[in-house]
């Protein structure tokens, strides 16, 4: 690993446009699950599998049972950044980074102090009327578990939604194309706690044209073979041994 993490600094060091790819692995080190994970607790809990529940037609069709699984699942307090949430920031900070894409939806990386963030998935902390528009907190949605019909509703009478992407829903297209500009710029592109398996954000790779290209994951990934540099490790533990210092990374004695 210490060979590894020199390599990823040297890399770092000479690169000048970097940007962050991430996945749900950045904030599990944070103590956010990751839904899809069925344990024992959740087969027994749950009638569907998750694909099933965070989709836009069982949104529709069964918003009771929707928000009793959001409630429990994707709404986590008092989390808090992470050092690999930390370490972007100051890579940003420092002049070295300059986007971060994710597909979590927690805010974590703002959060840490990142500024240029593409939410791929939205955001739990940004909720709006589907009738008026008005938009709410994520408190606001935590607290509709203590009313009679388990909703969250507008005082117009309108549902309220996560402004989250739901499958069978499309990703924003200015999310979208800002991360795409943002990767076809950067010279490098650090993948981090995903396994490239959901689509169309696992396809936006493709775009980068850059030098350097580094994943770091626990396991395998499809576009391991394609990388210049695969570490099959925790992001803490990794980016726990760099130090951001005078626009450079330097790893921690």
């Amino acid at each position: 690993m210490d060979e590894k993490i020199q390599k990823l600094q040297e890399m770092i060091d000479e690169s000048k446009n970097i940007v962050f790819f991430g996945g749900a692995g950045v904030s599990t080190e944070s103590g956010i699950p990751d839904f899809r994970s069925q344990d024992g607790l959740y087969q027994q809990e749950w009638k569907y599998p998750p694909e099933t529940i965070i989709s836009r037609s069982f949104f529709d069709a069964n918003p009771k049972e929707f928000y009793r699984f959001y409630r429990k699942k994707l709404i986590v307090k008092g989390v808090q950044p992470n050092v690999t949430h930390k370490k972007l920031a100051e890579l940003e900070a420092a002049g070295k980074l300059t986007a971060v894409v994710t597909q979590n939806i927690d805010g974590l990386h703002q959060l840490a102090g990142s500024k240029v963030v593409w939410e791929l998935h939205g955001s739990t902390l940004r909720n709006y009327c589907m009738k008026c528009g008005k938009s709410y907190d994520i408190d606001f949605i935590a607290a509709s578990e203590n009313r009679e019909d388990k909703l969250p509703i507008c005082e117009c009478g309108g549902l309220v939604k996560p402004d989250v992407v739901l499958y069978e829903e499309g990703l924003d297209d200015k999310v979208i194309n800002g991360a795409v500009d943002a990767i076809s710029k950067a010279d490098m592109l650090i993948i981090g706690g995903t396994s490239l398996v959901v689509y169309p954000a696992a396809g936006l790779i493709r775009y980068f044209r850059g030098k350097h290209l580094v994943l770091i994951n626990k396991s395998e990934t499809q576009a391991d073979a394609s990388a210049d540099l695969v570490i099959h490790d925790s992001l803490g533990k990794v980016f726990g041994e760099l130090k951001v210092e005078s626009g450079k990374l330097k790893v921690e004695s």
